[in-house]
């Protein structure tokens, strides 16, 4: 058959699940919403609201997106865990409505809607995502947007469905510059294997031109300082890429769970061999091609989750027509165990001193404990400043997660705001000069090289966080220091890091 025709393309649709992939999103949001106050805020969501707080078309390590939303989410639902992470329950919700659409537009019955829809929500990474508020949550949502879209525009051949691509693809470039990943994998996998007829409509022009009309404000922040953005992908690449390239297959396997590999591999065969979605063929070439962009950047393994998603979705007609003729026992029991396993891993299930397991596993669920209890050293390190001094000391601290927790935590303390050099805390810096008294440092434990920038530091308290959890700022060191090496204003190039 020629790939260059959509024929076998159906033009009508089965009816979409409404209820019951709507009964199912309100379940999962149930859940989201009752465990979303528990332990605390992750250090990523401490920065995003100190950047919302800070509001401009870009900073030095992302686009505006997911700040803007941060601060219109405590705006909206109150300032506390619960009330920002609605954000990501929303978003984690229309991913399953989403997934469900991608189902449909494959084919997929009203059953395998509902099963496409409870599958990708029950995997490991759309659940971590879904949990918090992060860049990668809103990534999610996005590309599942562009996938179902592009699967239309491929299905009906109608060259129009390339604007609303070009809307969400310039949304992702505001969140985060990966989408042009996805988009690339796309272009080259319906060059490679077709339909190639939509890549010449003028439509993909116009989508291109919308694309870069929504980010272009972004773009041209970035382009205004110098891409920063790039400094830090390559600090990323550099100081994780060889170990992202190793974890990488491992990761596929695992990231939305073990027990979903044979669903999204039988998904890929449907792609690769089923006649009647030869128009659909781009999306199984599309995966591999992802993943060798990925590995080649370094990248983390979770970039290439949502196209795995849509061929779990594609997946699941052929497991239900297993089922129907094997029995349902054994893939009941594979997503009882993984919803099991999954949540232990990614939610905020177990108790604090209880997280060593699944740390090893997901070592973001303790860098959700102990902030608190960080402004609680910082504040017996501060009393150690006399009163007379305290109008001319600066609080300075390693990283954004630290300055978040202070900037969160320690005005009810009776701390003044703190400075930090990493990422854009740098660019809402420095002290002025004229604070040359004492300087509180806050410090990972291991991190003695930054004193060189002080004089006269000895360590006045330490970060317990009371549970054992043995996370990035467990014994961080309180130093107190007696003043800098030179006034701020010379020091502060010298304290800027990127990474």
């Amino acid at each position: 058959m020629d790939p260059e025709r959509d024929d076998d393309a159906p033009h009508e649709l089965p009816r979409f699940a409404t209820v019951p992939v709507a009964s199912l999103a309100v379940g999962f949001a149930a859940v989201l919403t009752a465990l979303s106050g528990r332990y605390g805020y992750h250090r990523d969501e401490l920065y995003f609201l100190a950047a919302g707080d800070h509001l401009a078309w870009g900073y030095v390590d992302q686009p505006p997106l997911t700040p803007l939303v941060a601060r219109a989410a405590t705006a909206l639902f109150g300032d506390s865990t619960v009330g920002l992470r609605v954000a990501a329950t929303l978003a984690f919700v229309a991913v399953v409505f989403v997934v469900a659409l991608l189902a449909r537009e494959l084919g997929a019955d009203r059953g395998a809607q509902v099963l496409a829809a409870g599958l990708a929500g029950l995997g490991a990474q759309p659940l971590a995502v879904g949990h918090m508020v992060s860049t990668a949550t809103f990534d999610l949502l996005v590309w599942l947007v562009i996938c179902w879209l592009v699967l239309r525009l491929l299905r009906t051949g109608d060259g129009r469905w390339w604007l609303p691509v070009g809307l969400c693809v310039g949304v992702g470039l505001l969140n985060k510059y990966l989408v042009a990943l996805l988009v690339v994998a796309l272009l080259a996998a319906v060059f490679a294997v077709g339909p190639r007829r939509v890549l010449r409509s003028p439509w993909l022009l116009a989508g291109a031109a919308v694309a870069l009309a929504v980010a272009a404000p972004n773009l041209w922040w970035q382009a205004g300082h110098d891409w920063p953005q790039w400094t830090v992908a390559k600090g990323i690449s550099s100081d994780d890429g060889t170990e992202n390239r190793i974890l990488f297959v491992p990761q596929q396997l695992i990231y939305l769970s073990p027990l979903f590999v044979p669903v999204w591999v039988a998904g890929w065969l449907r792609l690769w061999r089923d006649p009647a979605l030869r128009w659909a063929r781009a999306t199984a070439v599309a995966y591999p091609l992802l993943c060798g962009l990925v590995l080649g950047l370094g990248g983390k393994g979770y970039y290439a989750v949502p196209l795995l998603i849509v061929l779990l979705v594609a997946g699941c007609e052929p497991v239900l027509a297993w089922t129907r003729r094997h029995g349902r026992t054994w893939p009941v029991v594979a997503v009882v165990l993984s919803a099991a396993i999954n949540a232990m891993v990614t939610l905020p299930v177990l108790p604090q001193s209880a997280l060593a397991v699944p740390m090893a596993l997901n070592k973001e669920q303790g860098e959700q404990v102990g902030w608190p209890a960080l402004a609680d050293a910082a504040s017996e390190g501060w009393s150690e400043i006399p009163a007379r001094e305290q109008e001319r000391a600066v609080i300075f601290t390693q990283n954004y997660g630290e300055a978040g927790a202070l900037d969160r935590y320690g005005a009810a303390r009776g701390l003044p705001k703190p400075y930090s050099g990493h990422m854009s805390y740098a660019d809402w810096g420095p002290p002025p000069d004229s604070a040359d008294g004492p300087v509180l440092l806050v410090r990972q434990e291991d991190a003695r090289d930054i004193e060189r920038y002080f004089t006269g530091c000895r360590q006045v308290a330490h970060v317990d966080n009371g549970h054992g959890v043995e996370n990035e700022e467990q014994d961080a060191a309180i130093v107190l220091c007696s003043g800098t090496t030179q006034p701020w204003s010379g020091l502060w190039p010298s304290l800027r890091h990127y990474y």
